[in-house]
């Protein structure tokens, strides 16, 4: 799998929802919000049971 397709990327801040998003942080996966000044990270856990049916 490529560096590109690894990446989970927001849309949306999860606490104010603005789109002013920037990547932060040293670990692929943190990003901070320029709107609301917090900073969030994003991982990929697994596929569920549920969604695997």
């Amino acid at each position: 799998m490529s560096e590109s397709a690894q990446r989970a990327v927001p849309y949306y801040c999860p606490f104010c929802a603005s789109e002013d998003l920037w990547p932060a942080g040293e670990t692929h996966g943190q990003w901070e919000c320029r709107s609301c000044a917090r900073a969030f990270a994003l991982r990929f856990v697994g596929l569920s049971a549920e969604g695997a049916r």
